[in-house]
């Protein structure tokens, strides 16, 4: 009885992968044709081979973990977001604060994380940044109309968008321009956390 048991679990194992599995190949596709993409801009963005990705989609192999992460990566997801269709559950999708999906920089001087749902088609971006002391996130403009607002959490930080600049502290908000050359600089002398919501005007 302990050998049939065990087939038995096998085997529900076995078909829990195969079902997991197939989510995750059906979720690729949608994704894929949500965002608009080709196979083959997929496979650029993912570095994930095209034929590769087709086979994937049609269900005819399993990808690796490190293929199902690059994969992830590329829709800005988590891999347990590829197997769990948010849209056919609950209607709050959560962003954890240890997801490293949504870690979009981390350096010595920065560390970015997205705080949005990424998947969706966006014209608001919401971000919170760490700056080291002295540190700065210069960016080159965005598309025509677009806006930055920046709320700071803590520490002092001095805004740049085009010729214009003003130096904002803990509590203090500011919105600009950011269809110009625009920066962040970290003026204090210790890490400035800020939250910064981007509004695309246009694309």
């Amino acid at each position: 009885m302990a050998k049939k048991r065990a087939t038995s679990s096998s085997k529900s194992s076995a078909d829990s992968i195969e079902g997991l599995t197939s989510r995750m190949c059906e979720r690729l596709r949608k994704l894929r044709i949500q965002r608009g993409w080709t196979l083959n801009e997929l496979a650029a963005v993912s570095g994930v081979s095209r034929s590769m990705l087709s086979q994937i989609e049609r269900a005819q192999v399993n990808p690796t973990l490190a293929v199902a992460y690059r994969i992830a990566r590329a829709f800005d997801r988590s891999i347990g977001d590829l197997v769990d269709d948010l849209g056919d559950g609950s209607a709050i999708a959560i962003i954890r604060s240890n997801d490293p999906t949504y870690l979009y920089r981390s350096d010595h001087q920065c560390r970015i994380r997205t705080m949005y749902p990424m998947q969706l088609e966006k014209t608001v971006e919401f971000y919170e940044v760490w700056l080291a002391p002295k540190a700065a996130m210069r960016s080159a403009p965005h598309y025509k109309g677009t806006r930055e607002l920046i709320t700071v959490g803590e520490g002092t930080v001095a805004v740049h968008s085009g010729e214009f600049q003003c130096e904002i502290s803990a509590g203090d908000s500011a919105h600009y321009p950011a269809d110009v050359p625009h920066a962040i600089e970290n003026v204090g002398s210790q890490e400035a956390v800020l939250y910064l919501i981007v509004i695309c005007r246009s694309r």
